[in-house]
């Protein structure tokens, strides 16, 4: 059995974000990391990986720095690690398809994803590219087994946890689940050195990324906030009553 994990490299939680031209200034970031969602995916993976015998092949596209976030894969455990090279921008349903093609081509029975990116925060990938496969695809996912030919997996509804079982192959979108994530060692850091990457163009591919469906016209902070205001004593009261009631309406 092989597993695909998708993984998308973003600026870390705790990283500076600038905006220069209406577009993220990505030279001033300083620390790029795995979605934090995509790593609970890896993690399942590799759980199914060392229960099962899976070949675990972790699949990101992006530009040149991108295989960091691979290479940060293979320290913890990916078998195979595929690099779709693309450094320009691009809207989603383009994104989707080079990753649909990509996991065609590397031959994956399961395909595991987080259920949304820490900076675009859209969660249209796994749907997607499970969309673009043809195959059926399951959200919310904490954890997944593969049992008796099946795979079940355990998510999160509105009244609780269930289990849903699928036959055959099947996306999985992963939110946070209980699993402690691995971190790498020093051994397999310099192991995860030394494991190739096959570097893949859209062309290679066969798709194109021009029409994406999506484009983004630009990018800009949110308002600031407007400065607060103080009342003190007794005499304030109804004042302050009136302003939550007709500008702050929570009362």
């Amino acid at each position: 059995m092989k597993v695909a994990v998708l993984i998308k490299q973003v600026p870390d939680t705790t990283a500076r974000i600038s905006i220069a031209g209406g577009s993220v200034d990505e030279g001033s970031i300083s620390k790029w990391t795995i979605s934090p969602y995509d790593e609970y995916a890896l993690e399942a993976a590799l759980k199914l990986q060392s229960e099962s015998g899976a070949k675990v092949v972790a699949i990101t596209l992006g530009p040149q720095r991108s295989s960091k976030s691979l290479i940060d894969a293979a320290a913890v455990g990916a078998d195979e690690l595929i690099h779709v090279l693309y450094e320009g921008t691009s809207g989603s349903l383009s994104l989707q398809g080079a990753l649909a093609a990509a996991v065609r081509k590397s031959e994956a029975d399961i395909v595991l994803a987080g259920k949304q990116a820490a900076d675009t925060n859209s969660g249209s990938t796994a749907p997607g590219v499970a969309q673009m496969l043809g195959l059926p695809c399951v959200g919310l996912v904490s954890e997944v087994k593969a049992v008796d030919g099946n795979f079940v997996a355990t998510r999160s509804t509105s009244s609780g946890m269930e289990r849903v079982s699928v036959n055959g192959p099947c996306v999985f979108a992963f939110d946070k689940g209980d699993e402690e994530l691995r971190r790498p060692n020093v051994r397999g850091i310099m192991m995860a050195k030394k494991k190739p990457i096959e570097s893949l163009s859209p062309a290679d591919l066969g798709v194109s990324m021009e029409d994406g469906g999506v484009n983004v016209e630009s990018v800009g902070y949110p308002p600031e906030k407007p400065a607060g205001q103080t009342f003190q004593g007794a005499a304030s009261a109804s004042e302050v009553v009136t302003k939550l009631r007709e500008e702050a309406n929570v009362i």
